[in-house]
Order: C-alpha cells, then sequence, then structure tokens
C-alpha cells in the first residue's frame, strides 16, 4: 500500500489547479499516508464538498416545492424529520464507525481485511433498518399525532412519512457504502454516485408533487416517492462499483458470508458514533416539538431556515469529512503528526469559508428564507433564526473538524459524552424555560441553540488540542 514511487501521477502534484480538480473529481489511486498533505486534502476534501453540496441541493429543491402546498406541507416534512433524525443518527454513526475502520485497515495496508469489513457493513445496515420500516408503515398516524401534526398532515402526510421510513433501508445503505469508499479513499466514487441519486431526486419531485400529463399528484407524499427512487437507484449503483472494485477498495461475493466477529466489531466502533448522533438528534425532536407547541408557522420557518442551513454548510461538512479519512489512514500508518496536521489545515479552510456564509446568513435572511415561502410569518421566523446562527457559525466550523478527527481516529465515545452535557443538559432544558417559562416563543429556542453549539465547539476544539485521540487502537 506504500510502494507508490515518489515520480507517479498518483503522488506528483497537479501541474495546475484545473489538473488537480480532475485528479479530484475522476478519482486517483493515490495514497494519502505518503502524498503531500495540501494535495491529499485536496484530493479528499473537493469530492467530498461537490457530493454534499447536491445533496443540500437536493433537501433545498425538495422544501422548495413542498412549500407550494402550504405551510403544514412544509411542517409535514419537518415531523417526520424529526423521526427521520433518529434513523440519520444510526446511519451517520455506522459510517463514523465503518469509515475509520476502513481508513485505518487501508492505511495499515491490510486490502484483505477493509474488504470484509465493507462486506459485513451492509448487512448491518439491512438489519438496523428492519424496526424503522416497521413503525413508519404500521405507526405513522400515531407518530405524527405524537410530535403535535395538525389536521391537515394527520389527513395528508400519514403517506410521507410511511414512504421516508418504510424505505428507509436505502438511506441506510447509501450513507454506509459511500462511508466505505470514503474510509478507503475513492471519495470521487462516492461523490458521483450521489449526484445520480439526488439528480433524479430533482427531477422527479415536480412531477410526482404537482404531476403531469398520466402522472397523478401525489401531493407531498410525491416528495418522498421521489426520494425513494433517487436513492434506490443510487444504492444499486453503489453495490455494482463496490463489486466491481474501485481505486482502493474491492467486495467480493465471498466475503458476505456472514462473519459475527467482524460486524461485532462494527458495531462496537460505531455504537459511540450513534451514541453522539441519536444525542444530537433527538435533541432536535424535543427542539421541533416545542416549536410545533408554539404553532405550524414556527416549525416551517425553522425547517426552512434547517434546509438553508443544510445547503450552505455541506461545503463545511464535506472538508470536515476528509479529516476523517485523513486521521484514520494516517493514524494506521502510525504517522500521527501528520494526522493533526490535516485537521488544523482542513479547520482553517472551514473558518474561511463559514465566515463568509455568517455574512450571508446576517445580511441577507429574509432574502434566503423568501426564496421558499412567500407566508410573512414563515419568512419572519426562518430569518430571525438564520441570523442568530450567523452568530454562531466560526465556532461551529472549527467543532465539525475537530469531532470528525476523533471519529477519524475510532474514538467516537468522547463526543457522545460532550453531546449528552452540551445537548441534553444545556439545550433542551435551556430552550424549554427561555420559550415556554419565560414566554420568548421560537426565538428562546433559536437562541438556546446558539447558547449551546457555542459553548460545545469550544470545548471540543479545547479537547482536541490536547492530542489524546492519536493513541486509540481499532
Amino acid at each position: 500500500m506504500h510502494a507508490t514511487p515518489p515520480d507517479t501521477p498518483a503522488s506528483a502534484p497537479p501541474d495546475s489547479l484545473w489538473q488537480g480538480l480532475r485528479d479530484a473529481i475522476r478519482g486517483t489511486n493515490a495514497d494519502y499516508t505518503r502524498i503531500p498533505l495540501r494535495r491529499a486534502v485536496f484530493l479528499l476534501a473537493v469530492p467530498m464538498v461537490l457530493e454534499l453540496v447536491l445533496e443540500s441541493t437536493f433537501a433545498v429543491v425538495d422544501i422548495f416545492f413542498v412549500a407550494k402546498l402550504g405551510p403544514s406541507a412544509v411542517a409535514t416534512v419537518g415531523l417526520t424529520e424529526s423521526y427521520l433524525f433518529l434513523l440519520y443518527s444510526i446511519a451517520m454513526g455506522l459510517a463514523m464507525g465503518i469509515t475509520a475502520l476502513v481508513a485505518r485497515r487501508v492505511g495499515e495496508g491490510d486490502g484483505e481485511a477493509a474488504s470484509v469489513t465493507a462486506a459485513q457493513a451492509l448487512w448491518v445496515a439491512v438489519l438496523a433498518s428492519v424496526p424503522f420500516a416497521l413503525a413508519g408503515i404500521v405507526w405513522a398516524r400515531e407518530l405524527l399525532a405524537l410530535m403535535g401534526a395538525d389536521a391537515w398532515t394527520l389527513r395528508h402526510g400519514v403517506g410521507y412519512m410511511q414512504w421516508m421510513l418504510g424505505g428507509n433501508v436505502v438511506i441506510l445503505l447509501l450513507f454506509v457504502i459511500n462511508a466505505i469508499f470514503r474510509g478507503a479513499g475513492d471519495a470521487a466514487i462516492a461523490m458521483r454516485v450521489l449526484w445520480v441519486a439526488n439528480g433524479l431526486n430533482i427531477l422527479l419531485d415536480p412531477l410526482l408533487i404537482f404531476g403531469w400529463g398520466p402522472v397523478p399528484a401525489f401531493g407531498v407524499e410525491g416528495a418522498a416517492i421521489a426520494t425513494n427512487i433517487g436513492r434506490g437507484v443510487g444504492v444499486l449503483l453503489q453495490l455494482w462499483i463496490l463489486f466491481r472494485g474501485g481505486q482502493h477498495i474491492r467486495v467480493l461475493s465471498a466475503q458476505l458470508a456472514w462473519r459475527a466477529g467482524v460486524a461485532w466489531q462494527i458495531v462496537r466502533t460505531s455504537l459511540g458514533g450513534v451514541g453522539q448522533m441519536i444525542v444530537a438528534m433527538t435533541s432536535w425532536i424535543f427542539l421541533m416539538r416545542i416549536l410545533a407547541s408554539i404553532g405550524s408557522e414556527a416549525v416551517a420557518g425553522a425547517t426552512i431556515a434547517i434546509r438553508v442551513m443544510m445547503f450552505t454548510m455541506m461545503p463545511a461538512w464535506g472538508m470536515s469529512n476528509a479529516a476523517a479519512t485523513l486521521v484514520g489512514q494516517n493514524l494506521g500508518a502510525q504517522r500521527p503528526d501528520r494526522a493533526e496536521a490535516a485537521v488544523w489545515q482542513i479547520g482553517r479552510a472551514n473558518m474561511a469559508y463559514l465566515i463568509v456564509i455568517a455574512l450571508l446568513f446576517f445580511f441577507l435572511p429574509r432574502e434566503l428564507v423568501g426564496v421558499f415561502s412567500d407566508d410573512a410569518r414563515v419568512v419572519a421566523i426562518g430569518a430571525e433564526w438564520l441570523r442568530i446562527l450567523s452568530y454562531s457559525l466560526f465556532v461551529y466550523g472549527w467543532w465539525m473538524v475537530s469531532v470528525q478527527a476523533f471519529n477519524g481516529a475510532g474514538d467516537t465515545v468522547t463526543p457522545t459524552w460532550i453531546n449528552v452535557v452540551f445537548f441534553w443538559m444545556i439545550q433542551i432544558p435551556l430552550a424549554w424555560w427561555l420559550a415556554l417559562r419565560l414566554q420568548l416563543g421560537h426565538t428562546g429556542v433559536f437562541w438556546a441553540v446558539f447558547v449551546s453549539e457555542t459553548a460545545v465547539g469550544l470545548f471540543t476544539l479545547w479537547l482536541f488540542s490536547r492530542g489524546r485521540w492519536k493513541s486509540k487502537q481499532v
């Protein structure tokens, strides 16, 4: 794995920016533990950023079309996503553990072990999807009612939840297989898969929501159908590439045989990641429940603001994902100082980017939210949250990178306990107290988010700088 000669194209610096971009998008067989660090960051970060930009583009386009059906339709999406956050927490947690394990095995030069880990990860994802599918198909109406859904949502939004939770296996597999590719260093493959999946989603959204010709209008349910079709096609493409072989990893059919020891190692390594995401995501469920008690306009405004935030911050998450791969592979190659240098380099880039986004949120919040709704109350609420968010993005960018450094090292437990303190013990009680006891309404929720996320960012960065993550073994 470390035999690449120094004068090969994989290790030579690009002749130009455009050459580097071409290599990043097409993918290379570069050894990310040996090539110049700046080039390694570039080759990994570019496809990860582009991948998540299109993912966030779909989220924005989806809510743009759904918003045409009214605030209750947007609230349907927001309330359903409150439960999907639990699913995403498992998908992201598994992805963290799988990326760390695959990256460590690749860094150690053990391609066989990396492939076996990838094969067992498929089984873990499928098994994890079953409880969510059953709950979503059988108890969709009851789950929406539990979140305080209005009469329109209980009448028209049940099908949306049934599709989204019932078809959740494609979400889990999409996350897990792309985590395999990223851990191996095949970030360009993960990018192209999401381009296909989300591009198809964008094309199908207006067709299935509003209908055209012989295709009936499914309303808000059409958005869920489009999402399942797009992601399903993406998963089929992933599996084809994974078994055909990418630049750094290939799974053989014989490796699909159930191996309980490897599967348990994946689960054990991922538990901390699942835990940290469940803590973070369930805090959003409580926040959305508080907002639902205030009114559908508050939920709709917050949902749109979250989508705008997702769209604009995905490049920062893409850069942070590159840090996880570089940390995992370089720790596997016994190069901890290079792993740390990668994190600081990516953190500076994240900081610069999010300062620009913060300025947009501060000066143009109404314009950004107004793209998706013409309801004055919804726009006002969403714009207020974006402006409050702008105050914390500088710190939030460093939090993203430092958390991914822990996860890339395989230390997913430390961020879990951090999240328990700052999200469950600070954010939720503070939001409830400000919004309901002090009667600040949605404004209280937004300021509670600002306080907790600024504090967690500063603390996590300090903990990362102590360096104990370098000695983590997986």
